[in-house]
């Protein structure tokens, strides 16, 4: 076992969670329909390719779906550069960004893959809303660990796995609201145990509500 792998964790979830995503993503489908739609046009406009990207994720207990953003990189690239850089990062060996922290967990700074109008649906997360739909479908929660692409997963130690095998993945978390782009990947692994330990409605609520805060303020976005 890893040494710093943390104690066994209790059952997670509460009643009520299941309820609170679909009416969650319901209200935010509707309410941010003329953003996506916009987002969609110009996205459309300024670079050939779909609208929407697809990517298969590593789920609750390891099981795969495909998971829905907007696109925000060319579609003539691979994705060799990222492989490096995400076995890097597992390893503690990613670069640092310019205030001596660990960079952001799975983005690259100045990223040639990204297209212009992509920068911007990063940084203001607009590229994430399509995830409403995972939701509502039951793919992912509202809040929970974020979910890992296999290649990233292939990487983790037994402990890091739990992250993703005994709970829901979710469209914001902890790391998301306390530790975006200035955490290392085993300290956002600490904080995604943290949630399952303290997963409740009280503390969902929060964490969506700092997490709004977060996207309007653009903090720490990459």
């Amino acid at each position: 076992a890893d040494a710093d792998e943390p104690s066994p964790l209790r059952s997670h979830g509460y009643p009520g969670k299941r309820a609170l995503d679909v009416l969650g993503a319901l209200v935010a489908l509707v309410l941010l329909s003329p953003v996506m739609l916009i987002a969609a046009l110009l996205i459309r406009l300024t670079s050939p390719g779909p609208v929407i990207f697809r990517q298969t994720r590593v789920g609750q207990g390891g099981a795969p779906f495909v998971m829905f953003k907007f696109r925000s990189m060319r579609t003539d690239v691979d994705d060799r550069a990222h492989r490096e850089f995400v076995a890097s990062l597992i390893d503690g060996k990613a670069p640092l960004s310019g205030d001596g922290t660990a960079a952001a967990p799975f983005k690259m700074k100045a990223d040639p893959r990204v297209t212009a109008i992509g920068r911007f649906i990063r940084k203001t997360s607009i590229d994430e809303l399509p995830q409403f739909y995972n939701v509502l479908i039951g793919d992912m929660s509202l809040v929970g660990p974020r979910p890992p692409v296999p290649y990233e997963a292939e990487k983790y130690k037994a402990w890091h796995r739990r992250r993703v095998f005994e709970m829901k993945p979710g469209l914001t978390g902890i790391w998301q609201v306390e530790g975006r782009s200035r955490v290392s990947f085993d300290d956002m692994v600490r904080m995604d145990l943290r949630y399952l330990q303290l997963c409740s409605l009280r503390f969902d609520l929060g964490i969506l509500l700092r997490t709004v805060r977060v996207v309007l303020t653009c903090e720490g976005a990459q």
